[in-house]
This record gives structure tokens, C-alpha cells and sequence, in this order.
């Protein structure tokens, strides 16, 4: 059975589409990311399942509960994490936990084997203001406020963003163990590495939906040759190669750019024409998420 089910849905500001048509399945106790930049649309799509605002057209439903007609069943079973940290700053930790229990009517104890995995983490700290905790235990205090209720499907927006990286891979094994209770995960982020951590992404940008498929399955999509290449002058390098005969497309990639190569590509004759630039470099490399989202994206 599916948890959540969108059909077409569609909502704009002005003439701005925010969400342009978007349809996506998520399966009962899947971990389904939603990858893409700033813009994307993420943040507005889940908005519209934790029925904050409404569709201008099309339809979803969210444990079986119609997001405009049942909205009210819908927040009782949903569990929200915004983007930008909401608990009240002036709250200690422990008042902020209780606070968020009560207004679900349950109390901490009712559901603190759940999470208390997450809580325990920042327990010692529970009468320090929730506004003077560092960015990894803000995230883990608004995780642990989002889980008391024992909500069937959490919605996370960016939860890593603006995080450490150890934070970030603790925040990730939580939401593993979360995923093994039975909780069904819809998580947003612009970080491409974080994608192999989810069972299924949707690729977003402006609105719309690239591509939805396992993140092997995405990768696997990429099927023109690819190499990455580097240079002493690396922006005369750009300008050149993506001049070059063969070169579908060539772009800045971490300290390489990666070059993806048509069928007129020929190596050799590559080779020999930046043998010039000072330190050249190719060689085959292996397509990533990343690499599939630029390619979708230009398409």
C-alpha cells in the first residue's frame, strides 16, 4: 500500500509554478528523498501534503486521507520538520518536548521508547533554552518534537542543511532506524551525496520531477561515456573542451570537470589536441547522481 499519493499537483504565486504538475508514489516504510537545489519546489510540495496550503489543481492523499477534503486526520498522523528550526527558542529542551506532546494530546512517557534513541543524545541539556543549542542538537530536539506523537509518515524539509558533517551522518543512521519502526520518511535535500541513503529520490528542479528511481537505478540511467579531465588553467580548459568535436557536454565537477562524450568522441585525437595545456589530464570516471540530475536538467 502506498502511504503518500500525488496526482498532478500543481500550486503557484503569482506567475511563479512552484509545483508544476508533480505525481509520485511512496511506499508504506519507505525512505523517499526528494533531491534538488534551492527553487526546486521541495519546500511548497511539502507544504502542500502537511496540508499547510492548498493545491490549485490536481489531488494527493496521505495514509489514505484526501489532503483538502480530510485534512484534519491528516495532521494527527504526520509528523513535520521545517527547514529553518520553528520550537520556541525561549523553551528549555524539556519544555519544548513536552509542549509539542500535549498539543497531540499524549504524553513524553507514552512514546519516549521511540524517541528516546534521539532524545537521550541531548537529555543532559534538557533545562538549557532550545534557542542556545548548537545546529546537530537543534536538529535532534525538533526530530525528537516531530516523532512524539508516534506520527505514520515524517515529513523532513533539509534537515541537514547548515549541519557538520558528523551530525550529518548521525542524523542519517537515526532516520535508518526510524525507517526499521515502520515509519514511512519523506526527506528533502540539495546535498547529491545524501541520496544513496534513501530507498528511492525523485530529482527536482523548478517545479517539476526529472526522474524517479533508486539511486542505482538513476545512476545507471547515465549511459554516454563520461571522463573527467583537468588542466593547470581549468576555465580555459572548460572553454575549450566544450568546444571540442565529440563533446556533448562539459562542466566544473569538484577539483575535475567532467566531460560527457557523444559518438564522434575519439580519445586519441582528444589527447592530441590538449596535449598544449600545461598539466593535462583525462581519464574515464564513473557517472554519479549528480552527474544524471545535470543531464536531466539540460534536457
Amino acid at each position: 500500500m502506498n502511504a503518500i499519493e500525488v496526482r498532478k499537483i500543481s500550486k503557484s504565486y503569482g506567475k511563479l509554478k512552484a509545483v508544476n504538475e508533480v505525481s509520485l508514489e511512496v511506499q508504506e516504510g519507505e525512505l523517499f528523498g526528494l533531491i534538488g537545489p534551492d527553487g526546486a519546489g521541495k519546500t511548497t510540495l511539502f507544504r502542500l501534503l502537511a496540508t499547510l496550503i492548498a493545491p490549485d489543481s490536481g489531488s494527493a492523499s496521505l495514509a489514505g486521507y484526501d489532503i483538502v477534503k480530510e485534512y484534519h486526520a491528516i495532521r494527527s498522523c504526520v509528523g513535520y520538520m521545517p527547514g529553518r528550526f520553528s520550537l520556541y527558542p525561549d523553551l528549555t529542551v524539556e519544555e519544548n518536548l513536552n509542549f509539542f506532546a500535549a498539543l497531540f494530546n499524549v504524553t513524553v512517557e507514552e512514546s519516549y521508547d521511540l524517541v528516546a534513541p534521539i532524545y537521550k543524545q541531548i537529555e543532559p541539556f534538557r533545562e538549557r533554552r532550545a534557542g542556545k543549542l548548537s545546529g546537530g542538537m537543534k536538529q535532534k530536539l525538533a526530530l525528537s518534537c516531530a516523532l512524539i506523537h508516534r506520527p505514520k509518515v515524517l515529513f523532513l524539509d533539509e534537515p541537514t542543511t547548515g549541519v557538520d558533517a558528523v551530525s550529518r551522518k548521525e542524523f542519517w543512521d537515526m532516520l535508518q532506524r526510524l525507517k526499521e519502526k515502520g515509519i514511512t520518511i519523506l526527506v528533502s535535500t540539495p546535498y547529491m551525496d545524501e541520496a544513496s541513503r534513501c530507498d528511492r529520490i525523485a530529482l527536482c528542479n523548478e517545479g517539476r520531477i526529472l526522474g524517479i528511481d533508486t539511486p542505482t537505478g538513476i545512476v545507471n540511467g547515465f549511459r554516454s561515456p563520461l571522463y573527467g579531465i583537468k588542466a593547470k588553467n581549468m576555465f580555459a580548459l572548460l572553454e575549450e573542451a566544450r568546444k571540442a568535436r565529440g563533446v556533448e557536454d562539459c562542466y566544473p565537477f569538484g577539483e575535475s570537470h567532467h566531460l560527457v562524450a557523444d559518438s564522434e568522441f575519439n580519445l586519441d585525437n582528444f589527447k592530441k589536441d590538449f596535449d598544449g595545456f600545461e598539466g593535462f589530464f583525462i581519464e574515464p570516471v564513473e557517472p554519479t547522481i549528480e552527474d544524471m540530475f545535470i543531464k536531466l536538467m539540460k534536457q
